[in-house]
């Protein structure tokens, strides 16, 4: 399995859209290899690295393929005209969270990653796209976009190929990680297993009070961020 990263992103940190927060969702295209590090591409920053950035979310990669529907969606919003509109650093074609599986490696350039974890989008995504709903229609239809983390650093350019190099989990495609998480599963069976899978510290922590108290979270703030006093 490999596909064409057709757009390769960064971008810089700025004052966003609400008071005191700040923002690298508006990411613009390389001209050129960009550096693949353990913390993510060259020149790329994050506005809140209590919950953006970091190793396992060093690169994140959305399909364009979503795009089509987004736009049946939406109509044609400006941000949907060429890519980028969902912050993301790489997109391709040909490949989408039901090809996917976690804990996969490709080869990305000259570098090798591992899909990390899904995308949880925030209201960041609402107030960049003026949809008040945005994150909550993100998060529900699945089109999310995944995580990367660096095993091997190297190099990546618009034009180069991601190709698949193992698959230690193939019963678990992101988009029944998705199910689970999303549709908020508390079937102890199914929690039980999903714990077996490599899973990054925070997700790791969710399942884990899942299964012990047969609840599950709340999800508002992340989705329209905090209330005012």
């Amino acid at each position: 399995m490999e596909v064409r990263i057709e757009q390769v992103r960064v971008g810089k940190v700025v004052d966003f859209t609400r008071p005191g927060s700040r923002s690298a969702i508006d990411k613009r295209l390389v001209d050129g290899p960009v550096e693949v590090g353990e913390l993510g591409l060259g020149g790329d920053e994050q506005g809140d690295r209590r919950v953006h950035g970091g190793p396992d979310k060093a690169v994140h990669h959305y399909p364009h393929d979503h795009y089509a529907a987004w736009r049946e969606a939406l109509g044609e919003h400006p941000l949907l005209a060429a890519g980028g509109a969902f912050g993301e650093n790489l997109s391709s074609t040909g490949l989408t969270e039901a090809d996917v599986c976690l804990a996969d490696r490709f080869t990305l350039g000259t570098a090798l990653v591992e899909v990390s974890q899904l995308r949880q989008p925030c209201w960041k995504l609402s107030d960049r796209f003026g949809v008040p709903d945005m994150a909550r229609r993100v998060q529900d239809t699945g089109r999310t976009g995944w995580y990367y983390r660096v095993l091997q650093p190297g190099r990546v350019a618009a034009g180069d190929v991601l190709a698949l190099q193992d698959r230690p989990h193939p019963h678990w495609p992101l988009t029944r990680l998705a199910e689970l998480l999303y549709r908020r599963g508390v079937e102890p069976s199914l929690l039980e297993e999903v714990l077996r899978l490599p899973l990054v510290p925070s997700w790791r922590m969710l399942f884990e009070r899942r299964l012990a108290q047969g609840q599950v979270e709340n999800w508002d703030k992340r989705l329209h961020g905090a209330t005012p006093d």
